[in-house]
Order: C-alpha cells, then sequence, then structure tokens
C-alpha cells in the first residue's frame, strides 16, 4: 500500500487525506500548527492518523508522495528534509485532478482571482450547470470529488497552488494580470513569480481555451516564450486588433466563440478593475455553451464579493468600504481609481516586498488622510510621510478606526485596502475585514 503524507491540516489538506484514504493509500497528516476541530472530526470520522504542533520526521520522510499545503514554503525545515529526500511533492489540485474527469475552469491572476472565480460559479449555477468551487475558495476540490463530486469545477488557484501542479490540465484557463506579489516566496524575483502564474497553461491542448488581459505587459512577454497549444482569447477594456472581448461604445462584447453584447451599464460590478473580470468570466461561460440570457442576467445580478470594495456602511455622512482581499500594492491602486470621493486610506500590514511607487500618483490625487495599520510601519513612514497628507499611526484595528472616525469628513470614504498580508495583527485577511466591519457598525 502506498503511503501519502499530507503537510497542513487546514482545507486543501484535510480533503486531501479524505480523497486519498478513499483511494486505498495509508494516509498520515502532519501540521505544525494547530489543526481546527472541524478538521480534526473530519480526519476522525475517516480513521486518519494525524498529529498537530510537530512534524515527526519518522512518520513523514517514509512517504512515496506528499501533498504540501500551499502555505508551506520550500525554506520550511521539514521540506527542506522532504526535497533532500527526493520525495516527489504535489499540490491538492494537482491530486484531486488524478480522480476526476470533470471540466475545469481555473482562474488566476495577481488580483481579481477572487471576485471572476465567484462571477463564473455564479454564471454556471444560475445556468442550472453542475458546477463546484473550489481552489483558494469554497470547499477544497479532494474532499468534493471525494463525497461531493461535479461536472465542472470552477477553481481559483494562487502561484503557491500552481508551484506543485505538474499533469494537471485547465479545460479553460484564465489569467487576469501579473503584478509584483508574494516575492518573499520567490526570492524576491518577480520571473520565479512570473513563471508559477503561467503554470495554468500546462498540459492544455488544442481543446482547450486560455483567457488572458491583452493588455498586460508581462503576459505579452511571456507569451513569445510559451508554444501554447489552447485557442487564444484576449480580451481589453476598448477594441483593438486580435481581442475577442472589450467594451466598445457602452456596449459589453464578446466575438468568440458566439457573439455575444449588452449594455455595460447594466453590469453589476463597477469599476474599471471589474470589467475586465467580467469580460473574463463571460468569455468562459460563452465557451462553455452557457446561453445568451443566462449570461446577460448572471453579470447583472451578481451580488459581489465579502471582503472585495464590500459598502459596509455610512456613519455621520462617511462611507466605510471593506477592500482588505487587497493584500497587494496593485489590488488598491484598483480600489483608489475606482472611488469617486476623498478617501481615508487605511494601509499596511505584512509586507511582501511592496514597491509603493504606482499607487503614489493616486494617493495624491485621491486621499485626504492615511492611516497605517501594523505591527510595523516604518516603510509606509518613509514612503507617503512627505506627500503632505495626513497621516497616522496605529497599531490595532481599533486604534485604527478611531483615528479614521476623527479624519474623515462628511462626504468622504474611509477605505480599508491595506496593499499588505493581514499575518502581522490578524489571524487573516477575513479576520482583518470582519474587524473593520464589525468596528465600522459599532461607530
Amino acid at each position: 500500500m502506498k503511503r501519502i503524507v499530507v503537510l497542513g491540516a487546514g482545507e486543501s489538506g484535510a480533503g486531501a487525506a479524505v480523497l486519498a484514504k478513499k483511494e486505498g493509500f495509508d494516509v498520515f497528516v502532519s501540521d505544525m500548527s494547530h489543526i481546527a476541530d472541524r478538521y480534526k472530526k473530519l480526519l476522525d470520522d475517516h480513521d486518519i492518523a494525524w498529529e498537530e504542533g510537530q512534524h515527526t520526521e519518522e512518520k513523514i520522510l517514509n512517504a512515496d508522495e506528499i501533498i504540501k499545503s500551499p502555505g508551506i514554503p520550500d525554506t520550511a525545515p521539514m521540506m527542506q528534509k522532504v526535497i533532500a529526500k527526493g520525495i516527489h511533492v504535489i499540490s491538492e489540485i494537482e491530486f484531486a485532478g488524478r480522480y476526476t474527469d470533470a471540466k475545469m475552469i481555473c482562474i488566476t491572476g495577481s488580483n481579481g482571482k477572487t471576485t471572476t472565480t465567484s462571477l463564473i460559479h455564479h454564471i454556471f449555477v444560475q445556468a442550472g450547470y453542475d458546477a463546484g468551487l473550489a481552489g483558494n475558495i469554497g470547499r477544497s476540490l479532494a474532499l468534493q470529488v471525494a463525497e461531493d463530486p461535479h461536472a465542472y469545477y470552477i477553481i481559483e488557484l494562487s502561484s503557491f497552488q500552481l508551484d506543485n501542479m505538474y499533469d494537471f490540465r485547465a479545460n479553460i484557463a484564465i489569467l487576469l494580470n501579473i503584478t509584483p506579489d508574494h516575492l518573499d516566496r520567490y526570492d524576491f524575483k518577480m520571473q520565479n513569480y512570473v513563471d508559477a502564474k503561467m503554470r495554468i497553461t500546462q498540459n492544455q491542448t488544442e481543446q482547450d481555451a486560455f483567457i488572458y488581459w491583452a493588455d498586460d505587459p508581462i503576459i505579452a512577454k511571456e507569451l513569445k516564450r510559451y508554444n501554447i497549444k489552447a485557442v487564444l482569447c484576449p480580451f481589453s477594456d476598448v477594441k483593438k486588433n486580435g481581442v475577442i472581448g472589450y467594451i466598445e461604445e457602452g456596449q459589453y462584447k464578446l466575438e468568440y466563440p458566439t457573439p455575444f453584447n449588452m449594455e455595460q451599464e447594466s453590469l453589476s460590478l463597477t469599476g474599471r478593475h471589474n470589467i475586465y473580470n467580467s469580460l473574463a468570466a463571460g468569455i468562459a461561460a460563452n465557451i462553455a455553451g452557457i446561453k445568451k440570457e443566462s449570461i446577460r442576467k448572471s453579470l447583472s445580478d451578481f451580488p459581489g464579493v465579502e471582503h472585495r470594495l464590500e459598502k459596509v456602511c455610512t456613519v455621520r455622512g462617511v462611507q466605510y468600504v471593506n477592500d482588505s482581499k487587497a493584500t497587494n500594492v496593485d489590488a488598491c491602486w484598483y480600489a483608489l481609481e475606482s472611488m469617486k470621493t476623498k478617501v481615508v486610506l487605511i494601509i499596511g500590514g505584512k509586507d511582501k516586498g511592496n514597491d509603493y511607487e504606482p499607487i503614489k500618483p493616486l494617493v495624491k490625487e485621491k486621499c485626504s488622510a492615511i492611516v497605517y495599520l501594523g505591527a510595523d510601519n516604518t516603510k509606509l513612514h518613509q514612503n507617503f510621510d512627505d506627500m503632505g497628507i495626513p497621516t497616522r499611526d496605529t497599531h490595532s484595528m481599533r486604534e485604527c478606526m478611531e483615528a479614521c472616525y476623527e479624519l474623515a469628513q462628511p462626504g468622504e470614504t474611509v477605505l480599508l485596502s491595506p496593499c499588505c498580508a493581514s499575518f502581522d495583527l490578524f489571524k487573516n485577511m477575513e479576520d482583518r475585514g470582519e474587524q473593520f466591519k464589525q468596528l465600522a457598525r459599532a461607530l
């Protein structure tokens, strides 16, 4: 009996363990941190051995294959031993893909992944398609394949997941954009991160489709290096040679595989960045054969995504907007670009090698104040203190919201769009957003 060891017992790890057990493997799960009670119960219910708070070498290094949580870097001590021993390491998505013939619609990019993935899933489900939501969002793909299989899976993929995917094939691959992110995991080399994103096209055939933003300079450069066999489906916010999705004279238009159009004003998602997300989603749905009237309805009634430009409340004439998912500079740029009022910007967290220069013109134009929110705000002070905009230094969400309450004037917007990861002060991005919403509503 082959032995599978799963490192990390979160959503993906626990799901992978259940699928491995179902497929007849000897399974062991190890997590250096505390395992959540619901995942302990899941493992116990399937009679899967596990440990928490440690990695026992003799129980890990005898594996035939290791399924690694995307959150574990290769520099972790146990991973260094695994690599030295030559044990094959894969992601949960790679493993799950071996045991399903479902159609895979896969979405990656530095920004817009969650919104686009959720929108595509919304379109498919509303059209009556049997579609599961997986990857960085929803339930783990492996657990769904094991216990709740679907004909289609709409999968949000991070660069970390793509790193350990080898034979997996996306029937429809979507690459929204590539901008600097997670460089701390890629030796601070942009090309390493770019290479990870481009892995979404690997194993595609002439029967598949590759949807991408035509105006991304990095993608344009990379396409010259790759022999992509899939049908190329570029989109842009304006009509130009080669693109099959664009906006023209207030109309949202698709040319492939069948013509489609609707009023741009009817799109439920607003802002320039959401034009790209809506175009990518519409192209994917059109390729999948979903009826035009169904696509049109779903693009116009999609409710949006939590923690992504989420309007929370209005207090004393000040609008509070939660964009906690903006964990890199580019995402913050799009958020600021979409603002119609003056902004008190909340920025900060665990820096990932950020270059703040791209947002400085928008900060100067749109921000009436900046509130720093982080354990260490030194880099923020260095970048923004000399811009002539009032700033406040805070180290908890409560401090931060008190500062925003004092600084924001009626008619302005308090925008949490941090540019950074959340792990310095919060459990995760969701925790940061939830605290923001709770305290805003309590003002």
